[in-house]
């Protein structure tokens, strides 16, 4: 098993899980001890926004963030919050997952955000996706996901229902020539 720690995971076009239907995951970490962890980086919560967020956490928002958008981070613990941000944005809890991308999962980011100090670049997520081991690497093995390189443009791109579409190129990958059969050559 090759680790797809800082990859991002594609869904393949026949994917029934609304959660994950056309769904682009940066995933945090993944080894065959632990099973995966990620962040799905291409749906939002439509009911939230940062501002609004911050106010619950009655946490003072920067002006330029109370309308960025909440993202749905997965299925598992909706109710805790994850910063996928670029790496030059360090504190004692942060998880280096490259050189170029880094996960925090505390309120100091939040704060820090909020005084305009935090990282370049970041997503805040709600909840996570989460494979046992060995998961991950069943659900590829069944065609259901492709892999490949993150970059931050396409990371922490606005244009969220581009992502998609933008992972799978990256990949020269045209979406009328994908099977839905499993298969060894």
């Amino acid at each position: 098993m090759n680790s797809l720690t800082g990859q991002l995971l594609v869904a393949m076009p026949q994917m029934m899980d609304p959660r994950f239907a056309r769904s682009v995951v940066y995933i945090c970490a993944h080894s065959e001890e632990a099973g995966a962890m990620g962040l799905v980086i291409n749906k939002l919560l439509q009911s939230l926004t940062m501002g609004e967020l911050f106010a619950h956490l009655k946490l003072e928002p920067a002006r330029q963030n109370r309308a960025s958008p909440v993202y749905f981070g997965g299925p598992v613990e909706p109710g805790r919050g994850f910063v996928l941000h670029t790496a030059e944005y360090k504190e004692e809890s942060t998880l280096a997952v490259t050189a170029d991308f880094a996960v925090t999962a505390t309120l100091d980011i939040l704060r820090a955000i909020g005084r305009g100090e935090g990282p370049r670049r970041s997503i805040l997520a709600l909840g996570y996706a989460g494979w046992a081991p060995g998961q991950l690497d069943a659900e590829i093995q069944a065609n259901g996901w492709l892999s490949v390189d993150a970059d931050a443009e396409l990371v922490f791109d606005d244009d969220i229902d581009a992502k998609w579409q933008r992972a799978l190129g990256k990949l020269g990958v045209d979406l009328t020539m994908l099977s839905t059969d499993a298969g060894h050559a």
